[in-house]
């Protein structure tokens, strides 16, 4: 028996084969052609036969795993659609008379050679991107298959790494886990495995990969990290009962279905989700949630090539309020900038994008698009209980131009004859330790906070959350992080306001006790943490 150690990014326990994942070869050969014409409309054809098949990924990706997670195949259609990408290859066969297979290669070496030169961490991560899409067209101008792993048992997935859309591709009904030998914990392939419920360990290192093969028997434990090839007897007993009780502990979570958020001592909380679309509403209902704490409405822009309308959001706001049935729904205002980029708005490059033109710093300088979706939140606030907040605050001010507006678009709607709600609540978030220092000056202004510990974490402690090399860096139980959380949670009881996190940390059953102490009003999480982080409250008792 071998044991290899990575880093589990989704706790479960797996037993079964070992399938490696090979990608096809992919040898491109440079060949000189005479007809360059003939060979760009083979680009075209296969270009077209890939943003097919992006799509038909993407549609599995929204059914699986969700709208929030499924953008990242949209993104990979606008990056095959890209002008600059296109012209490249288009030019090197024109100019070189040359095959398209190595007009691509050579064009994806160039822009994914750019992508990793550049300083931030999220732009770097755009060359696996580029890769991945530029391998798509070449396998199809080749006629290659994209994958291979295994046969038609269930088995464990071993490979160097995995694409986004290779993940989503493999049928999960024949995936017991995936192990990766290299990979970031907060890589959008560990994202999905994670939506996807799934075990799942990545990091376990070149000998890990270097030393197993297809067919040996293996434990994965997504919850430690731990793989272990070729277990004995006693291992497999032990990994057999872990499995079970987890299974059991499922179950069990179930029977809380319909019951209070309530800890011994009658202390009530509320527990929502966070969601990307309209088509996640049925995941909120089905693990039994308060309400949606967070509506991430940046999927309208990233879903769309162009802005979306004012009716087109106010559809999408309706639909999402009516479905919830006057349960609470808190829908954040345009967050796009830093790792959500999107061609229509025009961005410049930034050296430091999670520190720049991002979120409401967007809003306020190009109000036309936040007036429009302000108008669409507050038309849709008439057919359910609507939440408004703002991303990335740092300062009074800039609250007070927020509520300036919001004024604006209510004037501008009883002029026209157009009904809202007088009881929609207005909410910041907190995600900067700006705003969590100056708590005390917010809360008055509006009716809650909400903490974003992602991004909380990652500017208190100064680590990108995108880089994968400082990850040993990201504490995220950090004492100057929950200090900030308190502060605020004091401040927003002083002044009459609520505060909640909607931020992974929100999940984290270690600090459920610790949140409630601070005087957290409500927890906002993955719907299939729901019902994980009621058992913790149930059993937390504040009086002692």
């Amino acid at each position: 028996m071998k044991i290899y150690q990575g880093k589990g990014v989704y706790g479960a326990v797996a037993i079964g084969k070992i399938s490696l994942f090979k990608k096809p070869e992919a040898a491109v050969k440079r060949v000189r052609i005479e007809n360059t014409d003939g060979e760009k409309s083979r680009f075209e054809q296969a270009k077209a036969a890939a943003m097919d098949q992006l799509q038909e990924i993407y549609d599995k990706a929204l059914r699986e795993v969700g709208e929030a997670n499924a953008a990242i195949f949209e993104i990979h259609r606008m990056m095959l659609d890209d002008d600059d990408y296109n012209e490249s290859i288009n030019s090197i066969i024109e100019s070189q008379s040359v095959n398209a297979e190595y007009a691509v290669a050579v064009t994806a070496d160039n822009f994914a050679e750019m992508f990793s030169a550049m300083d931030d961490a999220y732009m770097q991560a755009r060359a696996a991107d580029v890769r991945d899409i530029s391998n798509r067209v070449i396998n199809n101008l080749t006629g290659n298959s994209s994958v291979h792993a295994g046969t038609g048992e269930r088995v464990i997935i071993c490979a160097f790494d995995l694409a986004p859309s290779e993940t989503v591709s493999l049928d999960k009904d024949r995936v017991l886990a995936f192990v990766t030998a290299h990979g970031s914990s907060n890589s959008h392939t560990a994202i999905l495995a994670r939506n996807m419920n799934i075990p799942a360990v990545i990091g376990a290192g070149d000998d890990f990969l270097n030393e197993v093969r297809d067919g040996c028997q293996a434990v994965v434990d997504g919850f430690t990290g731990e793989i272990f090839v070729d277990p004995d007897e006693d291992t497999c007993k032990k990994y057999l009962e872990k499995q079970r009780a987890d299974e059991e502990k499922k179950r069990l979570l179930q029977e809380l279905r319909g019951k209070e958020n309530i800890t011994l001592d009658g202390h009530r909380i509320n527990i929502y989700t966070n969601i990307g679309s309209v088509g996640d509403i049925g995941k909120v209902l089905a693990n039994d949630a308060g309400g949606i704490g967070l509506f991430r409405s940046e999927f309208l822009y990233l879903e769309n090539s162009d802005f979306p309308t004012e009716e087109q959001q106010f559809a999408a706001y309706k639909k999402v309020l009516e479905s919830m049935a006057g349960k609470k729904v808190i829908i954040r205002t345009l967050d796009i900038g830093a790792d959500k980029q999107c061609d229509y708005f025009n961005l410049k490059k930034e050296e430091n994008p999670a520190l720049g033109y991002r979120a409401i710093r967007i809003c306020l300088t190009r109000p036309d698009i936040f007036r429009t979706q302000l108008r669409a939140l507050y038309r849709a606030s008439v057919y359910g209980s609507l939440g408004i907040m703002f991303p990335m605050i740092t300062s009074v001010s800039e609250v007070e131009k927020i509520l300036e507006i919001c004024e604006g678009v209510k004037g501008e709607l009883r002029a026209q004859g157009m009904g809202y709600s007088e009881g929609i609540e207005l909410g910041i978030m907190i995600e900067t330790p700006a705003a969590a220092v100056i708590s005390d000056r917010l809360a008055p202004l509006v009716d809650f906070f909400s903490v974003g510990t992602n991004d909380l974490t990652q500017y208190t402690l100064a680590c990108d959350r995108q880089n994968p090399d400082i990850e040993q860096f990201v504490d995220t139980h950090h004492e100057a992080v929950l200090r900030l959380i308190e502060m605020s949670a004091e401040n927003a009881h002083k002044h009459g306001a609520w505060i909640g996190i909607c931020g992974e940390l929100g999940a984290d059953t270690e600090l459920t006790e610790r949140f409630l102490r601070m005087g957290i009003d409500e927890l906002s999480v993955s719907p299939s943490f729901v019902l994980k982080v009621r058992e913790a409250v149930r059993k937390i008792d504040l009086s002692k």
